[in-house]
């Protein structure tokens, strides 16, 4: 697949070209390149990151990032099997946990939630660092969703993470997934209260919280693009247009009625 001229393959982390130091150096470069394009496009292009993943699997399968990466592109593609393979190796090769919580989200995604519960509750998770703790506590509050145990799920996001009021990378998602919750269990007041929080810790845009707050608010919002709004668009900017032509109109024989006022005097 082809490589835009401005990657040049030291874009990538750290840690990730010292695991690249492995390869010969042009194969190590071309990897790398690869990389980059998967990290590149995983949100907005994902079949395209998954088409780079799967090139850099072919250039180095024994590179646990490269494991990882590939796992992330078919993750984002809904290909779960694959993704939980690629992770499991990724897993394998470094012994950290920290792909625990996407592992089991993969369960999830495969029609497993009861798998994805059992590993919620693995000896794993207390290695987590509090991120990973907090994902875990997602994909098992989706987990008891899937198996349609609203209550449960509520409760499973209840926690000291929860209640803070200090803003992680992870709180609007946790408040978002708590409002949701409530919403889906018919609590409309508190889940419009949670809504209002999540956008409070939502900076960078990550969820939809300020429509899901607006729409329970009843807000709502007309697309200016569509045909409807975009013929009601140029009513309105017609109508302007001709007042602003007609007012104009008005001050011009204003000020010759002055003039001629003036004249007779």
């Amino acid at each position: 697949m082809p490589i835009p001229e401005d990657v040049t393959g030291d874009e990538i982390d750290k840690d990730v070209r010292q695991e690249l130091q492995s390869l010969p150096k042009t194969l190590a470069e071309d990897v790398a390149k690869n990389l980059v394009m998967v990290a590149r496009l995983i949100d907005e292009d994902p079949e395209g990151a998954y088409g780079y993943s799967r090139v850099a699997l072919r250039l180095a399968s024994r590179v646990a990032a490269v494991r990882e990466a590939a796992g992330f592109a078919a993750y984002a593609n809904q290909k779960y099997a694959e993704a939980l393979a690629e992770f499991r190796a990724a897993r394998r090769m470094t012994g950290s946990v920290e792909l625990w919580p996407v592992m089991a989200d993969c369960e999830r995604g495969l029609g497993r939630p009861e798998k994805a519960l059992d590993m919620a509750g693995a000896p794993e998770v207390q290695k987590l660092d509090k991120a990973g703790q907090v994902e875990m506590r997602l994909v098992a509050a989706g987990a008891r969703r899937d198996m349609e145990q609203l209550d449960a799920a509520i409760v499973t996001l209840q926690s000291p993470e929860l209640a803070s009021s200090s803003v992680q990378p992870w709180t609007a998602r946790l408040r978002y997934a708590y409002a949701d919750a409530l919403l889906a269990a018919g609590r409309n007041g508190e889940a419009r209260e949670w809504f209002a929080k999540a956008v409070e810790a939502d900076r960078d845009g990550s969820t939809d919280a300020s429509d899901r707050l607006a729409e329970l608010d009843g807000v709502e919002f007309v697309d200016a693009l569509d045909e409807t709004g975009a013929e009601d668009l140029a009513e309105t900017v017609e109508t302007v247009e001709v007042a602003e032509v007609k007012a104009d109109s008005d001050l011009d024989e204003d000020e010759n009625d002055d003039e001629d006022d003036d004249d007779r005097d």
